[in-house]
């Protein structure tokens, strides 16, 4: 469908940003798109029929002056964004996911799960899982695993809620576009290689989150959050420098209307710099691979109230637009 009407008034930090759009009929295509809401096909502008965002993103250096110049430009012909389909913006090789990555979500995690015989009152406990995120904030590393590039859906796309998904969770989260391979980057140089950032709601079946079959093996990502869909993404990708400091941004979650998810990246245990940096110890990060950074409080377990049937999630984060996405039983098979 084409972008929607909320996409294109509230569109994003800086002159232009990236996407991936499609004609009602056609394939898609790398465009740019204008502060005023314009489209620029980079396939035309930049005289290369197959080009792809990635393929923006392996050059970026070079790449990122050029789109500047374009964006200012009269001449290149330009079409509204309200008659495009909005896709996810890159298709990323390998996607980093993050855990445990906000203070007070993981500190109404600790006091929640209270140990048998505990019974200190709550302001105790929360002291006590407030110290802990402070030791693990200096002394400890990020949480990160793989999630497959197959869960990515676009920003606006219905979602599938698979038959067998008995407790699926939304999980907003800034998303940083790695645009310059890493491996082994300092914290100090780990953003020189983020060429930009944008939206990922990272859901979860809260009910297959730990095997049961063997509890000694732990968490099965795999089956929690990899169904086709499972990662709406988008709209655009912001290009770093008109975002720039990562530190307080706010991020959204409206259910059904209702706000779910409210919390400032200021909450992050391990910022942005210290997540690409640690996945780039172990990893080889290539240009438009993903690295999320973790969700703030207020997940659906928080509430009592899961994912279901004709839900509509709405959620943005400051300076990278909105996504709004309407979850769908999928029919048992």
């Amino acid at each position: 469908m084409p972008v929607k009407p909320e996409a294109a008034s509230a569109l994003f930090a800086g002159p232009f940003a990236l996407a991936t759009l499609s004609a009602l009929e056609g394939a898609a295509f790398p465009a740019l798109v204008t502060s005023d809401a314009q489209v620029i096909d980079l396939r035309d502008a930049l005289d290369d029929a197959d080009l792809s965002v990635r393929d923006l993103l392996n050059d970026w250096k070079a790449m990122l002056p050029r789109l500047t110049a374009l964006a200012g430009d009269s001449a290149p012909r330009r079409a509204p964004l309200t008659a495009f389909r909005v896709h996810a913006p890159v298709e990323p090789r390998q996607v980093f996911q993050s855990g445990a990555n906000y203070r007070q979500h993981v500190i109404d995690l600790h006091v929640a799960h209270r140990a048998p015989g505990d019974e200190r009152p709550e302001e105790e406990r929360r002291a006590e899982a407030a110290e802990i995120m402070d030791r693990r904030a200096a002394e400890d590393l990020p949480y990160v695993f793989i999630g497959l590039p197959s869960a990515i859906t676009g920003p606006y796309d219905d979602v599938v809620l698979p038959a067998w998904a008995e407790k699926p969770d939304w999980e907003l989260e800034l998303a940083a576009v790695i645009g310059r391979p890493a491996h082994g980057v300092s914290v100090e140089g780990a953003l020189d290689h983020v060429a930009g950032y944008t939206i990922a709601n990272d859901l979860t079946d809260r009910a297959t989150v730990f095997r049961r079959d063997m509890p000694q093996i732990g968490t099965d990502w795999l089956r929690s959050k990899n169904a086709p869909g499972f990662t709406p993404l988008g709209p655009w990708i912001v290009p770093a420098a008109s975002v720039g400091d990562t530190g307080d941004l706010r991020l959204t979650l409206k259910l059904n209307g209702e706000t779910m998810q409210d919390e400032s990246t200021k909450d992050m245990i391990f910022d942005v710099a210290r997540m690409v940096s640690y996945a780039s110890q172990t990893a080889r990060l290539l240009p438009g691979d993903l690295v999320l950074t973790g969700s703030p409080a207020g997940n659906g377990m928080h509430w009592g109230r899961l994912l279901r049937d004709g839900d509509v999630m709405d959620a943005s984060i400051t300076g990278l637009g909105a996504q709004r996405t309407r979850c769908v039983a999928e029919v048992a098979r």
